[in-house]
């Protein structure tokens, strides 16, 4: 593991393991709602970057007026929340680990292609807010991962370099973006196979959750 000085975290799948609700959300809404007939796997395919970019991709660039991209959007998230919340709770060992890198001085950022609504019903549902010094979500980037711009933001809201930072993800497109980024990554097997990330370089770790004995080197 190499010293960091800044950890970076993806959100959905990386510290909740809540992306099979957003995978049924998405499913109900694209095939019941606008009819695009597409598989489990191909929605599942699409899981990545803004929503809007979904959009683009299952739809064609412009099909959609933006104001009915945000109203569809906020519509999957509020059915995503209102199945996901009873379940609402941190990766294992996520907590205790969080609590050891603010003690150890470490700066603490969140990178995420979500929209502010669902990083609020994070971070102030789990009270865990106080632990990140700065909050990139899809509303403040340009274009979102696998593009860099948003951990490279993160490190710069921080004041790191971004060789010295170590990003959390679970998904091969947030791993690109870390790559695209000249930053490690730690990998959790929430909803991908440690396969699907075999033309990365830049991953140091898998691991099912925070409780791993091997992310303990990171604090060296």
């Amino acid at each position: 593991m190499p010293k960091t000085s800044a950890f970076l975290f993806d959100l959905n799948g990386t510290m909740i393991d809540d992306m099979k609700f957003h995978l049924q959300a998405w499913y109900e809404l694209l095939n019941e709602d606008l009819q695009a007939g597409l598989s489990w796997e191909q929605v599942r395919g699409h899981m990545y970057g803004k929503n809007s970019e979904l959009f683009d991709r299952i739809f064609g660039p412009g099909r959609f007026a933006p104001s009915e991209v945000e109203r569809f959007s906020l519509e999957k998230e509020k059915r995503y929340q209102q199945a996901y919340k009873p379940h609402l709770k941190l990766i294992d060992g996520l907590g205790a680990f969080l609590e050891k890198a603010d003690q150890k001085g470490i700066r603490m950022a969140i990178g995420s292609a979500a929209i502010p609504f669902n990083i609020d019903f994070v971070l102030d549902n789990l009270s865990i807010r106080h632990y990140f010094r700065a909050i990139v979500s899809a509303d403040d980037v340009r274009i979102s991962k696998p593009d860099p711009e948003t951990y490279l933001k993160a490190a710069a809201l921080l004041k790191v370099d971004p060789s010295s930072c170590i990003v959390f993800e679970d998904a091969p497109k947030g791993v690109e973006a870390a790559l695209n980024a000249d930053m490690k990554c730690v990998v959790l097997t929430t909803m991908h196979e440690t396969h699907e990330f075999s033309q990365y370089s830049n991953v140091v770790s898998f691991v099912a959750d925070y409780t791993d004995p091997s992310l303990s080197a990171l604090f060296l």
